[in-house]
């Protein structure tokens, strides 16, 4: 699908959608502080069969810990602004928001959004995407029951399940209401995506892009950035760090937490 298709199709189902009634928001009964992560910037989470993956975002790093915080794998990427990962197809993917923040430049950041295809075992870039939407990238997660890649398409406002083997050829999109889309994942046919701006988080019907269920957080829980879903459980993280590369000033700074429902 080309990019002036894909903007038209969303643009009309977006209109579609903002005709129909969404339910209302709960609050989670309680938010959990688990564990600080290794760098103490974590940007991007995804479940995996051993734990947690958790992508740093001024080191770069990709750490994957059990469910106590235990280190137990520590990849160097030459991802930059980090701001997603996934695990999936036997490769890590590091979603690169256009960098670096907090930190000297290096040689292999560049000044666009892209998802970095990388070594599960080494951390090396094996290939780089650039979204054809253009614009910031945050979230990015795996579906293992179609072996496909989703990314939060910023500059249109819209999630995008795209083909890794296809050169990240589009092959669904669904338009979202809320800006700043970040953490993704998946449960029972529907995605949910974290809105980090305005604090909320919706669980998403993954054909029409039609709300199923909201939850929102408080100014007083931790800063919202990644997100993923563990054994029927929500879990993110906070960054620390406010957009544009500002300290967030987050009491929260660097913790994984679990949403209990």
């Amino acid at each position: 699908m080309r990019r002036r298709e894909f903007l038209a199709t969303a643009f009309s189902a977006g209109v579609s959608l903002a005709q129909v009634s969404r339910p209302a928001a709960r609050k989670p009964r309680a938010v959990v502080k688990l564990f600080k992560s290794p760098d103490g910037h974590p940007n991007g989470l995804e479940t995996a069969s051993e734990g947690l993956w958790i992508g740093e975002q001024v080191s770069e790093r990709a750490y994957l810990v059990d469910w106590s915080g235990k280190v137990l794998r520590t990849l160097e990427t030459e991802s930059h602004n980090t701001s997603g990962i996934a695990a999936g197809g036997g490769f890590v993917w590091m979603a690169a928001n256009g960098g670096p923040v907090v930190r000297k430049a290096r040689p292999s950041d560049k000044p666009i959004g892209e998802v970095l295809q990388c070594d599960q075992k080494t951390g090396k870039t094996l290939k780089r995407y650039v979204p054809q939407w253009g614009g910031g990238v945050h979230g990015v997660a795996w579906n293992h029951k179609t072996n496909k890649l989703w990314i939060t398409a910023l500059g249109i406002t819209a999630l995008s399940e795209v083909d890794p083997k296809d050169d990240f050829r589009i092959l669904h999109q669904i338009p979202v209401r809320l800006g700043r889309a970040h953490g993704l994942d998946f449960e029972d046919g529907a995605v949910w995506c974290m809105f980090s701006t305005d604090l909320q988080i919706q669980k998403l019907d993954m054909k029409t892009g039609k709300i199923l269920d909201v939850i929102q957080l408080s100014k007083e829980d931790p800063d919202p950035h990644g997100m993923c879903m563990h054994d029927g459980k929500l879990y993110y993280c906070d960054a620390g760090i406010a957009p544009g590369g500002k300290d967030s000033g987050s009491p929260h700074a660097g913790y994984i937490c679990r949403i209990d429902l």
